[in-house]
């Protein structure tokens, strides 16, 4: 079965990479899909993000990376033959986000999603306390480097 692994990657962390390395082991094939959110500034231009996660998953034969910017999900994964959605969550509060967004693209495609936790290691990691770190001079633990 192939797999989505949908995200901003803004930038791409060691937590998204443990999410897809796990679900590699899960699905035939997983792609990581860069998407736009209308709603966000984006920090580091797309073709960087795609680089980024082409390196970061280069030794996981079964992960590719694409985009689909500007477009929906669901539109996505009909077009590639997409039949999950892996979303990594966190925290409550990133499930309680993303259980709404789940209900609609089983409504509107029949897409299921799974859910992986963050392994305990990463779970604090984001992308946004990566480019915060980074700015304020700090390593990037747990970060792309």
């Amino acid at each position: 079965m192939r797999a989505v692994f949908p995200g901003s990657f803004d930038p791409a962390t060691q937590g998204h990479l443990d999410v897809a390395r796990r679900a590699a082991g899960m699905f035939d094939e997983v792609v990581m899909c860069v998407l736009t959110n209308p709603a966000k500034t984006g920090r580091y231009p797309l073709a960087e993000r795609l680089v980024l996660l082409a390196d970061m998953t280069s030794e996981l034969g079964n992960v590719t990376v694409d985009s689909c910017p500007g477009r929906l999900l669901v539109d996505y994964c009909r077009e590639a033959g997409v039949g999950v959605v892996v979303r990594g969550v966190r925290t409550p509060g990133d499930l309680a986000h993303e259980l709404p967004m789940a209900g609609m693209n089983l409504h509107l495609s029949g897409i299921e999603t799974v859910f992986v936790p963050a392994s305990p290691a990463r779970a604090h990691v984001s992308s946004t306390l990566v480019v915060a770190t980074a700015r304020g001079g700090g390593r990037e633990v747990g970060g792309n480097r």
